[in-house]
């Protein structure tokens, strides 16, 4: 499923329109989106929890000349899928 195929079952299970519903999908993404970029975690009970890791710095090896390299500290979007997820997937 891709996110026109999200709009338009979200319009489908809402009655909205795939304009309304479109942007209530946005809306959504982007206040996840934000509240991950202040720092926050977003739980959504029952569907899972969304968080930001950081990672420290490494040395790595380039892959193409076999060259030792440092890789930069950085922060990693992360997804724990909730109990009732797993659940109906399983």
């Amino acid at each position: 499923m891709n996110k026109n195929d999200l709009i338009g079952a979200v319009a489908d299970a809402s009655g909205l329109s795939k304009s309304d519903a479109a942007g209530a999908v946005e809306a959504v993404f982007d206040s996840i989106t934000k509240a991950l970029t202040n720092g926050d975690e977003v739980r959504l009970v029952g569907f899972g929890t969304f968080s930001v890791a950081k990672r420290k710095a490494s040395t790595g090896r380039n892959p193409r000349t076999g060259e030792p390299m440092t890789i930069k500290a950085s922060k990693q979007p992360k997804f724990k899928a909730g109990k009732g997820l797993k659940d109906s997937v399983n």
